[in-house]
C-alpha cells in the first residue's frame, strides 16, 4: 500500500502562484509514476502533469504547459506541483496519484491522495 497526502491548496488571485505538495509513504518503491490530475465542477478529470520518480522525466497537459512545473525531493519522498500565472479556469480540486507507470491515463494509477482545493479569483 501507498499513502499520499497532499497539501498547499488555497485561494489565490489570478496571476498568482501556489505550490502543492504530495508526500508519499508505504511501499513507494513499487510506484515510479507520480501524476497530478484536477477535477472541476461539471468537467471531466483532467491530466495536469506527471513525473517519473526514478528518471525525473516530466510531461504536462496542454492547458498548463509553460506555467506549471513538477519536481521531486527524493529525501522527503515528496512530489511538488509549482503553479504559476494561475487563471480562474485552473480552479479545481487537485489530486496526486501514484502507480507503476508514468501515464496521463488516470485509470492506470493505483493510489490517490485526498485532493486539495485550488481556487483562483479573477
Amino acid at each position: 500500500q501507498v499513502q499520499l497526502v497532499e497539501s498547499g491548496g488555497g485561494l489565490v488571485q489570478a496571476g498568482g502562484s501556489l505550490r502543492l505538495s504530495c508526500a508519499a509513504s508505504g511501499r513507494t518503491f513499487s510506484t515510479s509514476g507520480r501524476g497530478w490530475f484536477r477535477l472541476a465542477p461539471g468537467k471531466e478529470r483532467e491530466f495536469v502533469g506527471l513525473i517519473n520518480y526514478n528518471s525525473g522525466y516530466t510531461t504536462y497537459g496542454d492547458s498548463v504547459k509553460g506555467r506549471f512545473t513538477i519536481s521531486r525531493d527524493n529525501v522527503k519522498n515528496t512530489v511538488y506541483l509549482q503553479m504559476n500565472s494561475l487563471k480562474p479556469e485552473d480552479t479545481a480540486v487537485y489530486y496526486c496519484a501514484a502507480g507503476r507507470h508514468s501515464t496521463d491515463v488516470w485509470e492506470a494509477y493505483e493510489y490517490w491522495g485526498q485532493g486539495t482545493q485550488v481556487t483562483v479569483s479573477s
